[in-house]
Order: C-alpha cells, then structure tokens, then sequence
C-alpha cells in the first residue's frame, strides 16, 4: 500500500512500533509484546524420557540377545537384565521420577515386557 493511502491513525507494523497506551504491544523485529519473555529453557517431558528408555532398551537388548545366540540363556538374561535396570536408572535420573504416575507406571510396563521377550527368547537355550 503506497504511503499517500495509508490512514495516520494506525502505523505501519513493518517499521513502526505498534502501541497501545504506553506499553508496546507490537515492534517491527519481533511478534511478541514487550511483556512476554519467551521459554527458552529447555524442558523435556515425560514422553521424551519415556520413547528414549524404550528405544535405547530395544536396541540394547537386541544387540546382546544377537551376540549371544549360540550362549547359555542364562548369561544373555543376565547381561539383559543388568542393561534394562541401568536404561531405568538413567531415565529416573533424566527426570521420570518427576513425570506423572502414568508415565512412571508406563515406563515400568514397557521396560518389564522388552525384558521379559528377551527372557521369553532365551528360554530354549537354558
């Protein structure tokens, strides 16, 4: 819009400060209103620790339950259940021990299944 067709009364936002009374609510390098400071801290949620744990947990003991095929079941059920208590003990650690009751409950479930297909697994070779 050519300057000779803009009304005076309302400043153009792309290069003015937008006001309302004395506070800012509007400024041509930012969206925000002077007032909100944005979030820039970085908080994980409970869904981040939970998706972690339980790839890192699948991919651990994946990697343990291949390697060991042709071993006693009992040394990859071991070694297994040494990997998945310390996936839990660092995802605790991360911050679930804040999260929610159900991500907590969640994350035990799913933690206790992967573990037990790998016990489920290694049954043949006890």
């Amino acid at each position: 819009m050519p300057d000779e067709e803009r009304d005076p009364r309302y400043p153009d936002p792309r290069t003015e400060d937008i006001m309302a009374g004395d506070r800012r609510i509007s400024r041509p390098d930012s969206s925000l209103p002077d007032w909100e400071v944005p979030d820039t801290a970085y908080r994980p949620i409970p869904i981040v620790w939970f998706t972690g744990a339980f790839v890192l947990q699948m991919v651990v003991v994946f990697a343990i339950f291949v390697a060991l095929l042709n071993q006693h079941g009992a040394i990859t059920i071991g070694l297994c259940a040494l990997a998945s208590g310390a996936i839990g003990a660092w995802t605790w650690d991360r911050g679930m021990k804040d999260a929610g009751t159900g991500w907590k409950a969640a994350t035990i479930i799913i933690m206790t299944a992967t573990f037990l297909l790998v016990c489920a697994g290694s049954l043949d070779r006890l």
